[in-house]
């Protein structure tokens, strides 16, 4: 609704965990519709064939958001368990539950009440918080999540290639909404900063993910007593560049 006297106010998201508030909105949804879903199940059908998991295997999507790649896995015979911090994603994802796949309200900084036969923590869904402790909680959770014979997926940004070929802006249209885009590197950060407006009001949302390397990762999974089995560079699963590669995918337990 617009502000009184009909001038437009801006909705300026300055919450620490910007990552509650931004993917609680419509709007993130709106601006990441076209994400690539072929890509997506490529990525599913190499990774669970990689990984060997038993026909009925027990997988937990860590960070779902609306459950793409879980409806894919279930669709492959898994039971699918999709956990994310967003409310609403899970109650829309929730519309599309069934005897074996199940959404729930979950921080990735909490160890399940279940055990898995596989962790996925997909799309760089990872790197999210201000203090690193969190980053090492999220570690130990997964580990203590898994059964004795489950292994875990972490994919994430490289962040090499992406500062090679970050885009400073960006202007992008959907659904009628135009949003600004302005990408840069800070204090260890990528940030994206997204601003438009809709309906009168303005918003302004901004995205923090720590710019962390395979040499990062692999000091926080000595800390966490996590083994790191195989790295890979994009979903076909080809081995990793650190300057070229697309994706940092990290295979452990």
């Amino acid at each position: 609704m617009p502000s009184p006297q009909n001038q437009p106010s801006e909705n300026t998201n300055k919450a620490e965990n910007w990552f509650a508030s931004w993917f609680d909105t419509p709007y993130y949804h709106i601006l990441y519709k076209d994400r690539d879903n072929e890509e997506a199940r490529l990525f599913m059908d190499n990774i669970t064939n990689y990984l060997n998991l038993p026909d009925d295997a027990k997988i937990l999507d860590l960070a779902c958001g609306k459950g793409r790649h879980s409806l894919y896995l279930n669709k492959l015979g898994y039971d699918v368990t999709g956990a994310d911090l967003s409310e609403n994603s899970i109650a829309e994802a929730k519309k599309s539950e069934n005897d074996t796949l199940h959404f729930i309200v979950h921080d990735m900084r909490e160890t399940c009440h279940e055990k898995y036969d596989a962790i996925f923590n997909l799309f760089t869904s990872f790197g999210y918080f201000e203090d690193d402790a969190d980053n090492l909680k999220t570690l130990v959770a997964i580990r203590e999540s898994l059964n004795e014979s489950g292994f875990a997926v972490i994919d994430f940004m490289n962040v090499a290639n992406v500062l090679e070929n970050l885009v400073p802006e960006e202007t992008k249209t959907i659904d009628g909404i135009t949003f600004n885009i302005r990408r840069y590197h800070l204090d260890g950060h990528i940030i994206k900063e997204i601003r438009f407006e809709d309906r009168g009001e303005k918003f302004h949302f901004t995205e923090k993910v720590q710019a962390l390397s395979l040499k990062d990762f692999e000091q926080m999974m000595e800390n966490s007593g996590i083994f790191l089995l195989d790295v890979f560079g994009d979903y076909k699963l080809r081995k990793f560049h650190n300057a070229e590669s697309e994706r940092l995918i990290m295979i452990f337990k």
